[in-house]
């Protein structure tokens, strides 16, 4: 898989997302300050800035789909190589699995502990919630109905993929996407590689159509916090603090805390080492927001610094771009539940089950490029009945965000590579691609 440049113009459009946000929560507070009760402030919200936001949502929704679809379907497509590299690649996939898990459930339990998104007037939260149930309401209605227990589990597995994507059931959809993932490595023929290749097709356009849905973003966002502040005032800023605060230190856990043990105890590294030889692919993470983009320079790191096997961190490296995204995965658990007790909207143990599963699942299916996650997280929202519009909460934070869980993305795919290499060395000896006494498990430091 080649690596995958940030847009173009990406930049541009993170300084108008920034100035949308900054002009909507600086006129949203004037509104709520000077003019609260006035009648000009509902009509500005029912029938601008609310309807605005709202088709915004909508165009996500249209395309949300066809992208976790054809992402997933390819992301465990192209692992075509488990066949060569046999066990590299079920643990590979055991370990981002269980690592993605770890992740998720720690954000969960920094959320639920810390409580970043409660104590908001509950009146003007419902009253939001109102405005926007239409642009979700197919979405909600179906979450208010969800099975629980073994009738649940029974709903993962869908009777009609199309009626699961009409109805927006995306972890029925997300089953359907890795089964027949599955197929297409189990069956590669001339014919399968043109279904694969046409797959990759509709993800690139899906791409394509979100690129020119987020440069609306910017209005959007304004919208969205233009009515956020005219109804939540200056406690919204407290709360945006306390969601980046809880962000920062679960991704800060995870790598500090996490990562270190990993490295010490499975691949025998040393954790100091290992972020030393490091550091320029974390600079290029943090600095592009990319996973992607960064993948040449993660590539050359694994090789050149970490003397990893080429084979092993090729593989490793190239599948994590886009499955195995720690941070993505940790943000988007954190923004749900955040979102919830800010619109007070309970959370039983079942539905944050169910975001702990799609945020692992998305976090295989969720492009490698910046604010990739948008979508999951619109449609996590509306699946567990949160407004979707809530998004527009934290969009204005997302770039400095942004930055930080690309870093830990990277970084969690050198530490998968450094893991899977240690693990996958043949007794008594290193992997012929590597120098003696240099090899990805040797212990330093």
């Amino acid at each position: 898989m080649a690596a995958k440049a940030a847009p173009i113009g990406h930049g541009k459009l993170q300084w108008r997302i920034l100035m949308g946000f900054v002009l909507g929560l600086t006129a949203g507070l004037l509104a709520y300050t000077f003019a609260r009760d006035a009648a000009w402030v509902e009509t500005v919200v029912t029938y601008v800035t609310n309807p605005i936001g709202q088709i915004f949502l909508r165009l996500l929704f249209m395309l949300v789909i066809p992208l976790l679809f054809s992402a997933l379907v390819v992301g465990i497509a192209e692992m075509g190589e488990v066949r060569a590299l046999k066990k590299i690649g079920i643990r590979t996939l055991v370990y981002t699995v269980v690592v993605s898990g770890i992740a998720v459930g720690l954000s969960i339990t920094l959320v639920n502990l810390l409580q970043p998104g409660a104590g908001v007037d509950r009146a003007a939260a419902n009253e939001l919630l109102a405005q926007g149930a239409e642009g979700a309401r197919g979405i909600v209605e179906r979450s208010g109905e969800a099975a629980t227990g073994v009738d649940a589990v029974i709903g993962l597995v869908p009777s009609n993929v199309i009626t699961a994507m009409s109805e927006n059931d995306i972890l029925a959809v997300m089953f359907f996407a890795l089964v027949f993932g599955i197929g297409l490595l189990a069956v590669q023929t001339r014919r399968t590689e043109a279904l694969k290749d046409a797959i990759e097709g509709l993800f690139e356009v899906a791409m394509k159509l979100i690129g020119f849905v987020i440069q609306l973003a910017p209005i959007a966002i304004f919208c969205f916090m233009f009515n956020l502040a005219a109804q939540f005032g200056w406690d919204l800023l407290f709360k945006l603090a306390a969601f980046v605060g809880v962000v920062l230190l679960a991704l800060a856990i995870q790598m500090f805390g996490v990562f270190p043990l990993l490295l010490k105890f499975i691949a025998r590294k040393s954790p100091i080492a290992f972020f030393r030889e490091t550091r320029e692919a974390s600079v290029m993470a943090f600095s592009t927001a990319s996973s992607n983009a960064t993948l040449p320079t993660a590539l050359r790191v694994a090789e050149t610094e970490l003397k990893l096997p080429p084979k092993i961190s090729r593989f490793v490296l190239t599948i994590g771009a886009t499955a195995n995204q720690n941070g993505t995965a940790m943000f988007e658990g954190v923004t749900v539940l955040f979102l919830a007790q800010f619109f007070g909207v309970p959370l039983t143990i079942g539905d944050q089950i169910f975001v702990m599963l799609v945020c692992i699942l998305a976090g295989i299916g969720t492009a490698g490029v910046p604010a990739g996650s948008l979508p999951v997280i619109a449609l996590i929202l509306a699946g567990v009945g949160v407004n979707p519009a809530g998004i527009g909460l934290i969009l204005g934070v997302d770039r400095f965000l942004d930055m930080c869980r690309t870093t830990l993305n990277v970084v969690g795919d050198l530490v998968a590579a450094q893991v899977i290499s240690a693990t996958s060395e043949e007794p008594g000896g290193s992997d012929p691609n590597s120098s003696p006494g240099r090899g990805g498990g040797s212990p330093q430091g």
